[in-house]
């Protein structure tokens, strides 16, 4: 899925890529660090979770406090579109169609794995009753959902300018179709299917328990923030996003420089699971997803590279033919 050369060596780098920030009072390196730090601080404190309104003020008191908040506004609004779209389906999408269905995926997890429900087993094998280390972090990996997208393309902004617009394309493509396939086919996770006793094992919401031990009182308000649709679960967007950053960072920074982030969402896969989030079918209809929405942004970028080269070579040979033919006037020749 690489770009090829050609059409990467179109595309400016750089200074070239970034505008000039705007005219007006520049606050010094440590008063951006701890204002942008105290924002941090303050959400973590208060519980505030990373949904897309609260990513959205974030950005734009961020944009403002760097001199940037046209550029941030211009180039996240499509980003913070989607992801808000998919935050608002809470109110609309499981009205749709309120056929939910509970019992094909359960039945796909139970013929990949011979009739052992993965989620069941899993917390059989890991859970201790009670919460332990890596509970915290699965828990704290499925919370960065809103946030991941918005971190990656912060880095490939300031650092791989080029790779910024496929990736917004990938992650808002990807985030609508998956929007329109969770109004067409409301799916129930594994833990609204235990409480319906059909996953035939015990079974604990293991997200809700870490919540309490995080001191987060009214778990209902974090989940409404991190799964606004509780039937949303095929495809999994928790298993597309982090192959989606995955995939573009190493396109970005090769192999050797990025590697390691296949890590991410390894564990997210892993860990959504375990929670009882997503069935193993949801994380596979979510690796497909990103696949194609990697691919085709990719490809999409790559035509419009080459059309925009192929543009600037025609208006340049325009231009060189006006110049020749002011000079052929007759009034012009020398």
């Amino acid at each position: 899925m690489a770009l090829t050369r050609e059409v990467v060596a179109t595309v400016p780098t750089g200074s070239e890529a970034v505008a000039r920030r705007p005219k007006g009072v520049r606050l010094s390196r440590t008063v951006r660090i701890l204002v942008l730090g105290g924002i941090v601080v303050l959400l973590l404190v208060e519980h505030t979770f990373w949904e897309p309104d609260t990513l959205m003020v974030v950005l734009v008191v961020s944009g403002a406090v760097l001199g940037m908040t046209r550029q941030m506004l211009v180039r996240f609004a499509p980003l913070m579109a989607a992801l808000i779209v998919f935050d608002a389906m809470r109110g609309w999408a499981d009205k749709i169609n309120t056929s939910v269905h509970f019992l094909p995926q359960l039945d796909v997890d139970k013929w990949l794995f011979h009739g052992t429900v993965p989620t069941v087993w899993l917390q059989a094998h890991l859970w201790r009753g009670h919460v332990s280390w890596y509970d915290f972090v699965f828990f704290g990996l499925y919370l960065m959902h809103f946030l991941l997208p918005v971190i990656v393309s912060l880095v490939l902004w300031r650092w791989r300018p080029r790779f910024f617009w496929p990736f917004e394309w990938a992650i808002v493509g990807t985030t609508l179709a998956g929007v329109i396939t969770f109004a067409m086919y409301p799916a129930a996770p594994p833990w609204m299917a235990a409480q319906k006793n059909l996953l035939g094992g015990s079974f604990v919401r293991i997200s809700g328990e870490v919540a309490k031990a995080m001191g987060v009182k009214n778990f209902s308000a974090v989940d409404a923030a991190v799964s606004p649709n509780n039937v949303a679960a095929v495809p999994s967007l928790h298993a597309a996003f982090p192959l989606i950053a995955c995939v573009f960072l190493i396109v970005a920074f090769g192999w050797k420089r990025a590697g390691w982030t296949a890590i991410y969402p390894l564990v997210m896969w892993f860990g959504v699971v375990y929670l009882g989030e997503h069935y193993v079918f949801d994380v596979i209809l979510g690796i497909m997803y990103a696949l194609a929405g990697c691919w085709v942004s990719l490809k999409l970028y790559e035509r419009y590279l080459a059309w925009s080269g192929r543009a600037v070579v025609i208006g340049a040979v325009r231009s060189r033919v006006a110049a020749v033919a002011v000079r052929l006037r007759p009034g012009n020749a020398t």
